[in-house]
């Protein structure tokens, strides 16, 4: 999918409808009157997944009850096996075909090494308490996760 999908502040959030790391159904609609961090990395257990998981975690007892959602195209164990190996405590989402990716925006063409395939493109979305998008950041770097939805929660 192409860029121009990705939700813009003030646009609705597209639906979210996976299951968790524990097999767990999860919907974004459910959250209704919450705010929603919903971020999508690469692949869990990996260094800059870690860095940005582990660096949420550290903040999530100064976020309220914002809740924090990452998305990656892992199967439910994988999840849970990184969840438990780094005692992440949030919810890690399922979007094995990518169809969530799609329908941000994120799923698209990357190159490494001379290669190009398709995959995730680290990004992040705050979805406010009326199921709109507050804030986006596309091609966001894992450390920069924590500190911009402290910083866009303070606005808030």
């Amino acid at each position: 999918m192409a860029s121009d999908t990705t939700p813009a502040v003030g646009d609705s959030a597209p639906a979210i409808d996976l299951p968790d790391q524990h097999e767990a159904p999860f919907s974004l609609e459910a959250q209704a009157g919450k705010h929603v961090l919903v971020y999508f990395y690469p692949k869990a257990d990996t260094p800059g997944c870690t860095t940005q998981a582990c660096g949420l975690r550290d903040i999530a007892s100064d976020v309220g009850d914002t809740v924090i959602v990452g998305i990656s195209p892992d199967k439910p164990a994988r999840l849970e096996k990184f969840d438990t190996k780094y005692e992440l405590g949030f919810t890690l989402l399922s979007d094995v075909d990518h169809a969530v990716a799609e329908a941000y925006g994120v799923w698209q063409l990357k190159k490494n090494y001379g290669k190009e395939y398709m995959g995730v493109v680290r990004s992040a979305f705050l979805v406010g308490p009326d199921g709109t998008v507050s804030h986006a950041w596309p091609k966001i770097s894992p450390k920069d996760t924590p500190t911009n939805l402290l910083a866009a929660l303070a606005e808030e």
